[in-house]
Order: C-alpha cells, then sequence, then structure tokens
C-alpha cells in the first residue's frame, strides 16, 4: 500500500510527486512545466524517502532531504510526507508595534509598491497603495533556500559550489507565487524596497557573494564603495531582470550595507527606530540567524552583527524546528516535576521552537535540574520533555554557543560606544523570535540585560518597517545612504575582551552587570 502527503494533504498515489501534488491543488514553483530544467520545484521530503525513486541527475545538488518534485516517484509500499519549500503555518512576524515608522508622511505616486523583508529563516512582504500610502496587503513565507543550508555561510558556499544561482530563482519564483497572490494585478507594482543581511540581499540581486565568507566578509558593493567605484552600497536593478513578475518598468532597491554582514536589514531598523532623532541613547537588536545590534543617538551611531547561528530558531537542536503548527512555545516545570507545555496551533507536540527552548531552559534552571554550565542535575539524559521530544545536552550546548555569541555583541557594542546597557533609554527587541519571548525567562538565562520591562520594546519587525518607510517615501533613499555611511560598524572578533564575553555569555544565568560595562 502506498500513501503520500503532501502539505499534510494526502494526495493520490499517480506519476511524479509533482502530478501529485497538483491532483490535491498544492502548487509547486516551476518555469521550466516539470522538465527538470530550472530545478526550483523542491520538495522537503519527511518520511519515508527510501520509497522514492532514484535520484537523477538533475538532483545531484540537493542534500539528502530534499528532490525534485518532476524527478521523482513514490516506488515502495509505505508512507511518504513531504512538503513544499512554503509552509504557511510558520508563525512569521510581518507586523510591528512600538516603532514611529508610519508616523512619516508617504509622498504620493501612481501605482502599488512592495517593501521586502529577506531574512534567512523568513520572507514576509507588504503592498502599499502609493497614492496614500497606506498599506493594502501582507505575505510571508519560510525562505525557500533553506536547501543551501541553514545559516548565512552554508549558503555563501552553497552558491559557491553550484552554477546557476539556484538560490536566487528559488526565491524569486516563491516570491512571484506571493506577488500573484495579493489583491492588485501585478502589472500595477511599480516600486519595490527590499531589506536583508549582506548575503541575503546580494543572493537576491544575483551577485557573487563568496567574498562575503572570507575575511574582511565585504560584499562587492562594499569593496568597490571603499575603491570609490561607487557612492553607496545601495543597489538598484530592473526587475525584469531580475526575474519578478511586476511592471516591467519597476526598479528593486536594496537597502545599503552598514558594513560586512551588517547589511541593509540593520539599516533599515536603524531608519524605522529613527535612533538618530533622539538625545536618549537607545539600542535595536534584531535577533536571528545573524542578530544585528545597533546602538546610539543623533551624535552617534555604532553596529555589528552577531553569528548566532540558528540554534533559537530550531536549527542545530534534536528536536528543534520553526514556529510551526506542532512547536512547543511555552513550557513551564510544575512543583510536582512535571512539564506542562503550550502548543502552536493545538494539536500534538512534534517540537521544541525558540521561545519553547528559551522557556525550557529557564525552568531548568529555575527548578535547579541544569546548572548554569549546561549540565543536567541529577537527571538521565536525554531530558524527556514529551513523548518522542527529547533535550540533549548537545542541544544545550548548541543553544549556549548562540546564546554567548549575542550576549558578546551586547558587551562590545557597549563598550565601544562607552555606556552600560543599564543605561540606555530603551532596547527595541525585533525579530519574531523577540516578538514571542519571555522576557523572564531570558533575563534568568542570560539572554538579555537586567533590564526591566517598561524598557524593553518587542517592536516585531523593524526591518520590514525600515523598508516600508523608504517605499512609501523615496527621498529618504539618499537620507539613508547618508546615515549609514555614519554608522561605526563593530568587527566583534577583533575586540580584545570578545573571548571573556562569549565565555561569560554561555553561562545559562543572569549577566553580571559588569560584564556591559
Amino acid at each position: 500500500m502506498k500513501k503520500l502527503f503532501v502539505n499534510d494533504r494526502e494526495a493520490p498515489v499517480s506519476g511524479t510527486l509533482f502530478e501529485c501534488a497538483e491532483s490535491v491543488d498544492v502548487r509547486v514553483p516551476t518555469s521550466c512545466v516539470k522538465q527538470g530544467k530550472c530545478r526550483e520545484c523542491l520538495l522537503e521530503i519527511e518520511e519515508g524517502e527510501e520509497l522514492l525513486s532514484a535520484r537523477t541527475a538533475e538532483e545531484a545538488h540537493l542534500g539528502a532531504s530534499f528532490r525534485l518534485a518532476c524527478r521523482t516517484r513514490l516506488v515502495g509500499d509505505g508512507i511518504v510526507r513531504c512538503h513544499t519549500m512554503r509552509r504557511g503555518s510558520l508563525k512569521i512576524v510581518d507586523q510591528s508595534e512600538g516603532l514611529p515608522w508610519s508616523e512619516g508622511p508617504p509622498e504620493p505616486r501612481d501605482g502599488y509598491g512592495i517593501a521586502l523583508d529577506v531574512g534567512t529563516t523568513t520572507v514576509a512582504l507588504r503592498l502599499f497603495d502609493l497614492a496614500s500610502g497606506v498599506q493594502v496587503a501582507s505575505q510571508s513565507f519560510e525562505n525557500p533556500q533553506r536547501f543551501g543550508g541553514s545559516d548565512i555561510m552554508a549558503r555563501i558556499h552553497y552558491d559557491t559550489q553550484h552554477r546557476g544561482r539556484l538560490l536566487k530563482r528559488t526565491l524569486v519564483g516563491y516570491l512571484n507565487h506571493a506577488i500573484e497572490a495579493l489583491p492588485v494585478d501585478p502589472d500595477r507594482i511599480v516600486d519595490v524596497v527590499v531589506a536583508a543581511n549582506t548575503t541575503m540581499r546580494d543572493l537576491f540581486f544575483g551577485l557573487d557573494v563568496h567574498s562575503i565568507g572570507q575575511k574582511p566578509y565585504w560584499s562587492i558593493t562594499e569593496r568597490e564603495l571603499r575603491e570609490k567605484k561607487r557612492d553607496s552600497t545601495a543597489l538598484g536593478m530592473p526587475a525584469r531582470k531580475l526575474g519578478l513578475h511586476v511592471h516591467p518598468k519597476a526598479v528593486v532597491y536594496g537597502l545599503p550595507l552598514i558594513g560586512s554582514h551588517v547589511g541593509g536589514d540593520a539599516a533599515a531598523c536603524l531608519w524605522a527606530s529613527r535612533l538618530t532623532d533622539s538625545e536618549a541613547v537607545s539600542l535595536v537588536m534584531d535577533v536571528g540567524t545573524n542578530t544585528e545590534i545597533v546602538m546610539g543617538n543623533r551624535d552617534r551611531v555604532v553596529a555589528a552583527s552577531c553569528p548566532a547561528g540558528p540554534a533559537f530558531e530550531g536549527g542545530g537542536v534534536l528536536c528543534g524546528m520553526p514556529a510551526l503548527d506542532g512547536a512547543i512555545e511555552r513550557v513551564s516545570i510544575e512543583e510536582d516535576g512535571s512539564l506542562d507545555v503550550i502548543v502552536i496551533g493545538g494539536g500534538p507536540p512534534r517540537g521544541l521552537c525558540g521561545s519553547g527552548l528559551v522557556d525550557l531552559l529557564s525552568e531548568l534552571r529555575r527548578a535547579g535540574r541544569m546548572n548554569a554550565q549546561g549540565r543536567f542535575a541529577g537527571e538521565s539524559e536525554p531530558f524527556r520533555v514529551y513523548d518522542g521530544i527529547v533535550f540533549t545536552e548537545a542541544d544545550v550546548n548548541e543553544l549556549a554557543q548562540a546564546k554567548g555569541a549575542n550576549v558578546a555583541g551586547l558587551a562590545i557594542v557597549a563598550d565601544v560606544y562607552g555606556i552600560r546597557l543599564e543605561d540606555i533609554d530603551k532596547l527595541y527587541l525585533a525579530g519574531g523570535f523577540a516578538r514571542h519571548l519571555d522576557l523572564d525567562a531570558a533575563r534568568r538565562i542570560g539572554f538579555l540585560p537586567e533590564l526591566p520591562d517598561e524598557r524593553i520594546v518587542r517592536v516585531g519587525n523593524a526591518a520590514l518597517d525600515g523598508a516600508s518607510m523608504i517605499l512609501r517615501s523615496p527621498s529618504q533613499r539618499r537620507e539613508l545612504e547618508e546615515a549609514v555611511r555614519r554608522v561605526e560598524h563593530i568587527e566583534l572578533e577583533t575586540h580584545p575582551r570578545f573571548f571573556d564575553y562569549f565565555v561569560e555569555g554561555c553561562q545559562f544565568q543572569p549577566v553580571a552587570s559588569e560584564v556591559y560595562t
């Protein structure tokens, strides 16, 4: 007996997996009409990979759990579960609060525009009526480039090793599907603004990213700026050349980079937070696979990028997963030692997402069942969270290193700026993971500094806010480019106390205030 589930829909087993998916109205991207040439019809196999037909030459570039739908058939008896690279139930933050981005008056124009945030893990966009500046719709999805690796260094390596700009083409294909689902004719979309980290931006624009993976980690545009071959790291390219299905004369604008891995998303956060308008010193921390930190005021701004990795987004953790239905997002340990969990979607637990991992670490520490070094106290290893869901000391180590990188970034930025974090006016926490973070749990394990709740603002997608501002008011593009040039970029690993801060940050305990001074 053969059974096939595509995006959790049972499909008749007949023909290729592409044809099976079509029969239950699951749309798989393709630009070659199932000929195996575009290599865009990717499926991720969750179960039953051994029941599928042998890999073809067109699939040689793919990792073990990925297949091309048009080249693959179900040949053995059993159950196969697979999904497209876009999983609609993922909790992606495409909205925000607590930032003044919408207060600026728009510059009216005809047509519609898209503000786009391309993250390593997720992609979010907003559609605006450019005449009124009013948001009309939004879309969000997982970044389908994850078949090339979960972090930017893996993507750089993949893009360097494989010809054909497959990462770019796959992302553009999914974007085109998202654009087609918007409530306007794509031909009426005349402007697109992109916020993204350095690697994601340059991959999207089809630039060679090899140099971003090697010291001094410069984009081609940053190198050319330093060589005085251009006056800004911002990018502009016809949508037609990118393959984006919008108005043929539309130009796609990529926000400027601050430096090395501190990219256009950090520039967007800077612009949305309006740090440069205030006398008070504030800090924006955009938590993700790469955490960007921007600190300053009208007189001075410094910024850094922390290579945190994907651990707090479920990557590298045995039972970790993105914030999909089935992910445990809240954990508490009761007085009798039992665990109480809250699951996204309310169904049976399938794994732990970022906020659940922070809760679990915090509760293990609070209950005395894990020490500050991440060793379980009197517990068998692995620690059982739920039936089939365990938490290991190897998982703790992955999370410790991610946390250590973030703590080191915060400490070094504060040190270079010459301020104690306890003296900043506001800490703006940006990003989807941060939006759902329990502040008490985060402080208990030292993920955040010991600031009171009233000085911590969870703002959601600040990068998308910044892109929205630039889209609605094109004259601000030059202003942002000027502001970015004044930002001091900090290379964390060159700081003399980087290792000390990192080691301290790997401990699961409130971080001593002197670490941040």
